[in-house]
């Protein structure tokens, strides 16, 4: 049942999602709206591609905060008994309207990023050790290609396995039926980056080499 303190606390959790933090910063730091240049969207990957690291490493993080935060107000959504199975729907609930947010930000015209950074959040807050697997797959996939999004797409996919294999005994319904939707999600909003990827068309993100200029200074000349 949907009472009115849950409901203004997912309300709350969707405007957190919502801030669009790739946006405002490139506009105010830089001048320049990330969404016109890279791949379009407005999320972390994005902001590297195009700003560099001064810029995606904040990106990264904040975005990575709002979907802690967004989970986090579960503490003020109602009377829910710590790890039960209404306590952690409540947690996905709040983690999902985060991601719609960051996705679909009211602030900026509906036209946000695929908001795996805060789905990251999310998962570190609703099940951590969950989150370290797979961020371990991420980042093993990620070093291994350098592709960003097929990092993501390999740990997506992998999550729902994490949880039936190495928690199932102390996962709960719930949490199973939110890591199969994750999968989905990456898997539907990384469409074209698949495409890109059959095709070798994929742009690559080197953290190990020196950083060729952002996208806008090759650009623009800046």
């Amino acid at each position: 049942m949907i009472t009115t303190s849950s409901a203004l606390a997912l309300l709350a959790a969707y405007l957190i999602g919502s801030i669009p933090t790739a946006v405002w910063l490139g506009k105010f730091f830089y001048g320049v709206d990330v969404r016109e240049h890279g791949s379009g969207n407005a999320g972390a990957t994005n902001t590297f591609r195009v700003l560099g690291k001064k810029a995606g490493i904040p990106v990264l993080l904040i975005d990575i905060l709002k979907g802690f935060g967004a989970v986090s107000l579960v503490m003020l959504a109602g009377d829910y008994k710590v790890q039960t199975n209404d306590f952690v729907e409540m947690q996905i609930a709040l983690g999902v309207a985060a991601v719609l947010g960051h996705i679909f930000p009211v602030y900026v015209g509906f036209r946000g990023g695929k908001g795996i950074a805060t789905l990251f959040g999310v998962i570190l807050a609703v099940h951590p050790m969950a989150c370290l697997a797979a961020s371990s797959v991420f980042l093993l996939v990620f070093l291994t290609t350098n592709y960003v999004s097929l990092g993501s797409i390999s740990a997506g996919i992998a999550f729902p396995f994490i949880i039936t294999l190495f928690f199932r005994d102390s996962a709960l319904p719930s949490m199973v039926l939110f890591s199969a939707l994750v999968a989905v999600l990456i898997l539907i909003t990384h469409q074209k980056n698949i495409e890109r990827l059959l095709k070798k068309q994929e742009s690559k993100i080197r953290l190990l080499k020196k950083k060729e200029k952002p996208v806008v200074e090759q650009e623009t000349g800046i």
